[in-house]
């Protein structure tokens, strides 16, 4: 008999009926008969806030009066994906909501699908940060997750005629949004430009201009903690939004200039930043939501104090900071101790770099953030004042741990010249208590390598939390096949909130009734995929061949040009009768990525991989053996269906490139097999599953450094294997581009004579591999097994898990008693 131990519902159907019901009446002003999917939508999301409301108030006020320290997640980025199902399930909630909608004549997908998901991040960083805070609920630890509430979130994505990306606006609030509380008597005011003059002499900030920050609160519910924590994002407002005697001279436009610009700061993710404009505005952003978050646990945790005594403020809450774009707020919270609460230096440094921790979530040095001095001495006078009295404080410490002045100048947080630079990833450091990277190898080589000088002198500061992601939304939710077979096969569904108990499942990968329940479940998952891919995006997926996945952002790095040249080759060798067709596994591969909107060699990445789809799916020689498809505008609702109906995952970045990788972990956790090299995270999950159940390729980062250091001929490789030099012939002759022979010359130029992540030296290794790969899917109980040993073996990779490593590495506190 299976143990139950899922939240208990607080209503029955019948009683969330009326809810319904009561909501549609009051809220949306419809009836019943009158109400469309969406109405259903909304109503039923607000009568699911208000049972959340109750365990909201509760946690906050423990929070507040308890002596836990809180967790102040600050992050550019929170992809959290669409709200209703989660929350149903933290509520256990899922059934009751299923017959009450069915009751009231509704399909329960169509109302789910009537939500529209935010578009707040850009991939991993976001998505990982929605992860975490929803393992912070459910571990009942007390936290905010402080962002941005962007009007438009990360582009929309379509593609041309020509297979182009094209970006449009997503407009995410366009319809009725009822989950985020939108709170104007908790608003904070944030300044920027203007002076620093001397009165009475004490250094005061003149700003020129402020905003308003408001804050839409967002409720996190915890699995089964009964705890609800706190997102909040804070969208900026104009304090002067509108001038009368200009309106009534007829011009429209500077009567409300004072407002666009305003609302600019949080009008949309990541502005384009090649111009000075675009600069400003991205610095403008992370200033806003820090200050505005630091001024507001300042407020939540001294509540009417005027002069709080904030030498307590490490004990109250612990600021991680997610990648680089929240640190402007170590200067900001330096400013607000020494200038408006009067501490000196020292007090203030101290009480500071307890404060604030860093996560570095790159290797890359192009990605570690860097802004000239003079636009923080523009925008943020007083700030920049406080950036160069640090570095010169951390400049005369290294003089007491080293002699060597070539370290120590290599350390500087802000360079020397006629044009110095803030270092943002050096200012964490020495302004942190804790450095982190998200893997082992990552946060190893972020010692060795990226912040070497750091790590020698400050080793205690380094650590690592190998990243994870939650079970609830990425198992339970995205794969609910998969996870009843799991219950049944543990006999409880404890798994969900102790995700090690899916060990218990290795010895049921020898178990030829368990193998074949998962085999269906599996197949079951393609044929929803494909019918979801035949409605949503006009595609035919034969659920009959491999279901073969690459999915992430688009980045040279990630090498999605090695995946597509390998398809070319296979195609080529059909093409030319090199390999019989007759004999060819059949196999469908999807992407699934955006590229920057001003990244040109992604883009023309994209173009290329649409294009050999639409040849290599039209061409009858093919027999229908080789399919590929690119289904536009990547978002967790397309991954929480396609991740699951995966069987081949592909993580081939070039080793020592990528931090770590998420959608690595969903992929093994919902039994996909994974083809990939020794990076990131890919070390960590070789080791659970097991070598034999892991698919390796690929030069080592010893490798690839060495082959740099001896200097890398990129056509030395090309010449060496007819299948790569047939693959880019194909290209150049234009097969892919109507004859067009000029269209990809950009990227072949670059493989043949750059190819900085080395594509062309992986290449042979990559192809070679596939044959094992299919060997091995043509016996399916024993590439069954092996899925099955993927699931079991992956529970390492809960966010939960990453969370607890935070507690106890870098944050020391836990949850509400």
């Amino acid at each position: 008999m299976t143990e139950q131990t899922a939240p208990k519902s607080p209503v029955t159907t019948e009683q969330f009926t009326d809810e319904i019901k009561e909501q549609l009446k009051y809220a949306q002003g419809v009836t019943v008969e009158q109400a469309t999917d969406a109405d259903i939508y909304v109503a039923a999301s607000l009568a699911v806030r208000r049972h959340l409301v109750d365990s909201w108030a509760t946690t906050q006020k423990d929070m507040v009066n308890g002596n836990t320290k809180a967790v102040g997640y600050l992050s550019a980025e929170f992809l959290m994906g669409k709200q209703l199902r989660n929350a149903l399930l933290n509520l256990g909630m899922l059934n009751e909501f299923d017959d009450a909608v069915k009751a009231l004549g509704h399909d329960p997908q169509l109302v789910v699908d009537s939500e529209y998901e935010p578009g707040l991040g850009n991939g991993g960083l976001g998505r990982l940060a929605a992860c975490f805070i929803d393992s912070l609920a459910s571990l009942g630890v007390p936290a905010f997750g402080y962002g941005i509430q962007y009007k438009y979130g990360i582009f929309k994505q379509e593609f041309d005629a020509e297979g182009k990306q094209v970006e449009r606006p997503d407009y995410w609030l366009a319809n009725e949004e009822p989950w985020g509380h939108i709170d104007y008597n908790r608003s904070q005011k944030v300044s920027f430009g203007g002076e620093v003059v001397e009165e009475n002499g004490k250094k005061v900030w003149k700003p020129a201009w402020s905003v308003r920050a408001v804050p839409v609160d967002y409720m996190v519910p915890g699995y089964q903690s009964g705890r609800v924590n706190t997102l909040r994002l804070w969208s900026a407002k104009s304090y002067d939004e509108f001038d009368l005697l200009t309106f009534n001279k007829s011009d429209y436009l500077n009567a409300v200039k004072p407002q666009v610009e305003a609302e600019n700061i949080s009008k949309i993710l990541y502005p384009e930043d090649s111009t000075p404009q675009g600069k400003q505005l991205r610095l403008e952003q992370q200033y806003f939501f820090v200050a505005a978050s630091i001024h507001d646990a300042i407020r939540v945790f001294y509540p009417g104090q005027d002069k709080p005594d904030l030498t307590t403020f490490p004990n109250k809450i612990t600021f991680q900071l997610n990648d680089t774009h929240p640190v402007i707020g170590i200067p900001e919270l330096m400013r607000v101790l020494i200038d408006e609460y009067g501490y000196d230096w020292d007090t203030a440094w101290d009480i500071t770099t307890k404060t604030f921790n860093y996560t570095c979530h790159t290797l890359l040095p192009e990605a570690l953030e860097v802004w000239p001095a003079r636009l923080i001495g523009e925008l943020l006078p007083r700030h920049l004042e406080i950036i160069n009295e640090i570095n010169d404080h951390f400049l005369e410490e290294l003089k007491g741990l080293t002699r060597d002045k070539e370290r120590i100048n290599r350390m500087r947080i802000v360079t020397e010249g006629n044009d110095p630079q803030v270092r943002m990833a050096y200012l964490a450091t020495a302004g942190g208590s804790h450095v982190n990277g998200v893997a082992e190898l990552h946060s190893q080589l972020l010692k060795d390598v990226t912040l070497r000088d750091f790590s020698d002198l400050f080793p205690k500061k380094f650590t690592n939390v190998t990243n994870g992601v939650t079970p609830r939304r990425f198992i339970r939710l995205a794969n609910p096949r998969l996870s009843a077979l799991i219950t049944e096969g543990l006999g409880t569904d404890k798994w969900l909130s102790d995700l090690d108990l899916l060990q218990g499942l290795v010895p049921l990968a020898d178990d030829p009734e368990f193998v074949k329940k998962f085999a269906e479940v599996k197949h079951a998952n393609k044929v929803a995929f494909a019918n979801f891919a035949k409605d949503r995006y006009g595609f035919e997926a034969n659920p009959d061949t491999m279901f073969n996945t690459m999915v992430k952002r688009l980045h040279e790095y990630k090498r999605q040009s090695l995946k597509i040249l390998a398809l070319i080759a296979r195609y080529a060798a059909i093409k030319n009768g090199t390999i019989n067709v007759d004999d060819v596994l059949p196999r469908t591969v999807f992407f699934g990525a955006k590229a920057a909107p001003g990244y040109y060699m992604a883009k023309l990445t994209i173009q290329l991989i649409n294009n050999v789809a639409r040849v290599v799916n039209n061409d009858p020689d093919v027999k229908g053996k080789l399919a590929v498809h690119f289904p536009a505008n990547y978002n967790v609702r397309l991954a929480q269906h396609l991740i699951p109906a995966t069987e081949l995952d592909e993580q081939i970045s070039q080793a020592g490139k990528e931090a770590s990788g998420t959608g690595n972990m969903k992929f093994a956790l919902n039994g996909a097999l994974t083809v990939g090299t020794l990076d990131g995270a890919n070390v960590e999950i070789r080791e659970k599953v097991g070598a034999d159940n892991f698919f390796l390729f690929g030069l080592t980062v010893d490798e690839v450094e060495d082959l740099y250091e001896k200097g890398y001929d990129p056509a030395k490789y090309y010449e060496a294997d007819p299948r790569l030099k047939m693959a880019i012939d194909m290209i150049s002759a234009g097969t892919f581009s109507d004859g067009d022979r000029n269209t990809y010359a950009p990227l072949v130029a670059d493989w043949l004579t750059k190819d900085y992540f080395m594509t062309l030296a992986d290449f042979t290794a990559y192809a070679d591999i596939q044959y094992q790969i299919e060997d091995l899917y043509r016996d399916q109980d024993a590439w069954n097994r092996k899925a099955i040993l993927n699931v079991a073996n992956t529970g390492y990779f809960s966010s939960d898990r990453s969370i607890e490593d935070y507690l106890e590495r870098i944050w020391h506190t836990g949850p509400l008693a």
